[in-house]
């Protein structure tokens, strides 16, 4: 059995089903991709899927479904992914350990 590429805590996989479950058009799950941008260089792309494609890597863990997309598979290997909800900000959080670099507000890093 091949390893997950990405982890994904409990926190993060109930906040996905809840966005799943509160969208109008049903989803087969999220995408999880990097572009370029943001101020470290490289920000991460999360958005719905409607549907898998041969070019997504697919981690399914506690119910939820997380579509990578190929391009991104090595800035990711090693990732967990979590959901913080605190006083002052409420978020996903990509916990990367190929990240060199993030910026301060953690929405983009370089490797």
């Amino acid at each position: 059995m091949n390893k997950a590429i990405i982890k994904i805590t409990e926190r993060a996989a109930n906040r996905v089903r809840e966005l799943i479950d509160a969208r109008d058009i049903p989803a087969f799950g999220i995408r999880v991709g990097i572009k370029t941008g943001g101020c470290s260089g490289l920000e991460y792309k999360f958005e719905y899927a409607d549907e898998a494609s041969n070019a997504d890597e697919l981690v399914e863990e506690h119910g939820i479904k997380i579509l990578i997309e190929r391009n991104a598979v090595l800035y990711l290997i090693g990732t967990t992914l979590d959901f913080v909800d605190e006083e002052v900000r409420s978020g996903f959080v990509f916990n990367n350990p190929n990240a060199k670099n993030t910026c301060g507000c953690g929405e983009s890093f370089n490797v």
